[in-house]
């Protein structure tokens, strides 16, 4: 899967079928789904899962618990956008 892929993908009811965890987190973020997608971060205990949680709650404004989970990554809080860190996070998982 490529980026245009995944980002057709959004148009459908449910997130690609070989898309891996934290793929699919992001998906169901963007879907407006930030339960669900929270829920599949704290389940990736590595640092990959750290960055998409740090990510989300990045978006949902909780900068603090945003930069703790950016700390157990082991990267800085990003200085672009939402919408770049999340097209780069994509990018990093596809």
């Amino acid at each position: 899967m490529d980026f245009a892929s995944f980002m057709a993908s959004l148009s459908a009811a449910a997130p690609p079928a070989q898309a891996r965890p934290l793929l699919r987190a992001l998906w169901l973020e963007r879907k407006g789904n930030f339960a669900a997608a929270h829920a599949i971060a704290q389940d990736v205990d590595d640092q990959h899962g750290a960055l998409v949680h740090a990510y989300l709650h990045r978006r949902e404004g909780d900068l603090a618990n945003a930069g703790y989970w950016y700390r157990r990554a082991g990267a800085p809080i990003p200085e672009h956008s939402l919408e770049q860190e999340w097209e780069a996070l994509v990018r990093r998982f596809l």
